[in-house]
């Protein structure tokens, strides 16, 4: 036979089990919160713009052809600006202590589709050290290039700087007790259904009609022991009573 659930099922399966869903999604919440103030270091983020120059000709207009020429090299900036012969210099001018391949992963290069201007991104838990590698990167770049690819076509177009009060950009509290609520939430609903399903106890006589699939043709009513002891106080004295009326007559 083809069980079916409704709607009035699923919402008693959630308020039998309402306080274990509030306590599963108020923990996460929580736990979400403290981790994020208390555990995950501060990552703070400064980015400095470096410009790919369009080539003008000798009217002062733009030429199309270098401009596109300087859209295609971005691409490969973007892999120098993150080679070894690049951070090695950045390691060595600020003093470092990681390698290249560590300041590597701290490092975002990115730029707009056709545009000329080029993001370097620096992750860092001190946000003046961030801004120091952004502004040193783009820096040694710019000289470096001239070396590599005999081209000087780039310009710091934008430094990196740190705002007064400048906010980290991760971890971010607010965004991770909202997602880890929904996230506890969405897992103690599930485990609700979850015991729900797996809970194949009897406790009343719809369940011995849903189960069983037989018809209830009568209940006996619980009684406590306390009401079921003055029951029988009660009959025991009705029965002294009438014993002693009859012998009187």
């Amino acid at each position: 036979m083809e069980e079916t659930i409704s709607l009035k099922e699923l919402l008693a399966t959630l308020k039998k089990r309402l306080v274990m869903i509030i306590l599963i999604t108020m923990t996460a919440g929580l736990a979400s919160g403290v981790i994020s103030y208390f555990f995950i270091t501060p990552i703070y983020q400064a980015t400095s713009q470096i410009l790919v120059n369009q080539a003008k000709n000798e009217q002062g207009l733009y030429n199309y052809n270098e401009v596109q020429t300087n859209l295609q090299l971005i691409n490969t900036y973007n892999v120098i600006i993150k080679g070894a012969p690049i951070l090695d210099k950045v390691i060595a001018q600020l003093d470092l202590d990681m390698t290249a391949e560590q300041l590597k992963g701290n490092i975002t290069v990115s730029s707009e589709t056709d545009s000329q201007v080029v993001n370097v991104s620096v992750q860092n838990p001190d946000p003046n050290i961030a801004a120091d590698i952004a502004n040193k990167t783009v820096e040694v770049f710019q000289k470096e290039i001239v070396n590599l690819m005999s081209v000087d076509n780039v310009k710091i177009f934008a430094p990196a700087t740190v705002a007064e009060n400048q906010a980290p950009i991760k971890p971010q509290p607010v965004m991770n007790v909202a997602i880890a609520i929904v996230v506890g939430l969405m897992a103690a609903v599930g485990l609700a259904f979850l015991l729900e399903y797996f809970d194949n106890t009897i406790k009343n006589e719809q369940d011995i009609e849903k189960i069983l699939e037989l018809p209830i043709l009568g209940v006996i009513a619980q009684i406590d022991d306390q009401k079921m002891e003055e029951l029988i106080k009660r009959k025991a004295g009705t029965r002294s009573v009438g014993r002693g009326e009859t012998h009187g007559v």
